[in-house]
């Protein structure tokens, strides 16, 4: 039998980490280099899946405008053809907000502002590029 070094009763670890704002929620950035696993911003999520819906409700002919969808829903007009629009997103970017992956340029808030319909400029517009 060995003799093993004594445990300690208490460990002391140090994490170099920021507080930032990011879709008005509070996140912690870690150090350069070291990137956890990401998990799926749900608003998002839920607006992709919302979106998705709206549109098979329009296309089966369940309702014959957006104005009267958006009625039987109780939200602006306004803001369920915003909602719509992220239907025209970029395969490769839907896949990455599902999957947690996609770059801090990528929020709900964000994409609710206009963005360019063809799918290689989106990569270029949400890339930063």
């Amino acid at each position: 039998m060995t003799r093993r070094a004594p445990i300690p009763e208490t460990v002391t670890l140090h994490v170099p980490f920021r507080v930032v704002k990011r879709g008005g929620r509070k996140e912690m950035h870690l150090p350069d280099g070291f990137r956890p696993d990401r998990k799926a911003d749900n608003t998002l999520v839920k607006a992709l899946a919302r979106a998705f819906r709206w549109k098979l409700m329009l296309e089966s002919g369940e309702f014959a405008t957006i104005a009267e969808l958006a009625e039987r829903e109780g939200i602006a007009t306004s803001y369920m053809t915003r909602i719509l629009r992220l239907t025209q997103l970029e395969p490769g970017i839907i896949e990455a907000v599902l999957d947690g992956r996609q770059n801090d340029a990528i929020t709900l808030a964000g994409l609710m502002d206009p963005f360019p319909l063809s799918w290689i400029e989106q990569k270029h517009f949400f890339s930063g590029t």
